[in-house]
């Protein structure tokens, strides 16, 4: 359901805008969603494809956390869900984005705790499509990050969502702040076009059909 309790606009893949009125989409996400360093929120690759894609953007989630790691604010993405989002009215589409904080997690934790969050946003919200994003990695991944990458998208499939991943991009460098991890204001507009091809990919967005 959207926010105004009716049907989603489109034909039941697209999330695309309705009649004077912008799609609502909810992110959970990590610090290269929430920002980093001296990107801010309205300058991540989240605000830059929500505006873009022409979308209502609410944002969830925090720096350091993950599907399993509650980092330094004592919340997983599941906490994240049910903490900033899940009281809300049903959005369009919501985008759960991230995997980089659960290193040194055993991939059989990681899935079970992806598919425990995706449970929980079907049961809140069985109306409401979901996009997976895998971590996020503007270097060279470590080798842990594929096994974290598969047991999310395994999670994602074995619940039914569509999941997209950055790590069979190639991404640069220069699009990496100093600490060399979080991205770039270019390296956040990068990873917003590409989010947008990809959820164009998947018949979402106002030129998707």
């Amino acid at each position: 359901m959207t926010a105004s309790g009716s049907a989603p606009t489109g034909d039941g893949r697209g999330v695309r805008r309705g009649q004077g009125s912008a799609p609502l989409v909810m992110i959970v996400g990590d610090s290269f969603t929430v920002g980093s360093g001296p990107v801010q929120r309205w300058d991540t690759y989240a605000a830059k494809t929500a505006r873009e894609l022409g979308w209502q953007l609410v944002t969830a989630g925090a720096a350091g956390t993950g599907f399993v790691n509650p980092g330094p604010v004592k919340r997983t993405f599941r906490d994240s869900f049910a903490r900033e989002l899940s009281w809300r009215p049903a959005p369009d589409l919501l985008i759960i984005s991230g995997g980089h904080n659960d290193r040194r997690t055993a991939s059989g934790t990681v899935n079970r705790a992806a598919k425990r969050l995706l449970e929980l946003v079907r049961t809140r919200w069985p109306n409401t499509r979901v996009i997976v994003v895998g971590p996020i990695w503007m270097t060279r991944a470590p080798r842990w990050a594929y096994g974290v990458r598969d047991a999310i998208a395994a999670a994602a499939q074995e619940e039914g969502v569509t999941f997209l991943d950055p790590l069979g991009e190639r991404w640069s460098r220069r699009l990496v702040l100093p600490d060399g991890v979080h991205p770039t204001l270019a390296g956040h507009a990068r990873l917003a076009h590409w989010l947008v091809a990809a959820l164009h990919g998947q018949g979402i967005g106002p030129e998707a059909r």
